[in-house]
């Protein structure tokens, strides 16, 4: 671990030549909360990085992603678009990012290979512990548990969460508007997980036998980014209850679904904690430090009143 000099008593860190790189690559990436939340996590924990925006135009993505090593990157995020165009330039996958095809983590090893992550599953169960709700089997996390959920949505996002749910031993049902890409998201969790419980259904035609029977509801869409004009990504005839914990991965307001959720007595739960969570993990697996995660969540709440994104709730 490279301890860094600091300026003061604001702990900024001096960037010298021994300061390690991190950053996060995407097109464009000008939105970005994650250097300023992990800027002050590796400030609070005293270490020698910095995290910083690469804006990689798809042309040179390639060329940026072999760099890497030879720049003396320690490990990037990935943002949109490139989420599944990185997985050939990579080495290796984890399990949970070979199963979904999504990265949004690479660590640069001492070899000078690539190994590709996905942290939004693990940070997205690390938020339902936080709030104190056990998924399947989970021993210890909390006094809710979970044992079926709904997931809507089938992209990046939602394939990350209902992997981590169905390995967890929950029973997930999977809805989207496009029925095929539900289908292809649960056939490719059950060649992972072979003893997955996950089943594709039509949206909205299911919600109403679906509902009732599970306990976890979760918008993994981009509908509510927009909460003036985008439509709710729910059926609102079929009402919510209290047994029901309502998750929705959209940060940056207070969805509309959220709300009506709310209002029929759901406990209702924005992203905004998944966020920290899956910084968090990248955090750990670059540095080999737990994350300051209550610094991570300060500066996202306050970033996330000074930034307007137009953006899915896959970008970081």
């Amino acid at each position: 671990m490279s301890e860094s000099p600091l300026s003061g008593s604001d702990r900024q860190p001096i960037i010298n030549g021994h300061t390690r790189l991190l950053g996060v690559m995407g097109w464009p990436v000008a939105h970005t909360l994650s250097p300023a939340m992990q800027n002050a996590a590796l400030a609070a924990r005293g270490l020698n990085y910095i995290y910083v925006p690469l804006p990689v135009p798809p042309e040179r993505l390639p060329a940026a992603l072999s760099g890497l090593p030879a720049l003396g990157f320690v490990g990037v995020n990935v943002t949109v678009p490139y989420k599944a165009d990185v997985l050939p330039y990579l080495a290796e996958l984890t399990p949970i990012a070979a199963a979904v095809g999504v990265v949004n983590t690479i660590v640069v090893r001492e070899d000078g290979s690539l190994l590709g992550d996905n942290t939004d599953g693990a940070g997205f169960l690390d938020d339902l512990r936080a709030h104190g709700i056990r998924a399947g089997q989970a021993e210890g996390a909390g006094p809710i548990r979970c044992r079926r959920a709904l997931v809507i949505g089938a992209g990046g996002a939602a394939r990350a969460v209902a992997y981590v749910l169905a390995e967890a031993g929950v029973e997930v049902a999977v809805v989207n508007r496009t029925p095929e890409r539900a289908v292809a998201l649960c056939a490719a969790i059950t060649r992972a997980l072979p003893n997955a419980r996950i089943m594709a259904h039509p949206f909205p035609s299911a919600l109403a036998h679906l509902a009732p029977e599970v306990d976890l509801i979760v918008n993994a869409t981009s509908l509510g980014l927009h909460p003036d004009t985008d439509p709710l990504p729910w059926d609102p005839t079929v009402p919510f209850s209290p047994r029901h914990v309502v998750y929705d991965l959209i940060y940056t307001c207070r969805t509309p679904f959220l709300a009506l959720a709310e209002r029929q007595g759901a406990r209702a739960i924005g992203g905004l904690g998944m966020l920290v969570y899956q910084g968090a993990r990248a955090f750990e697996r670059w540095t080999g430090v737990p994350a300051p995660v209550e610094v991570m969540a300060s500066v996202l709440k306050k970033g996330k009143m000074a930034y307007v994104l137009s953006s899915s709730p896959d970008r970081r």
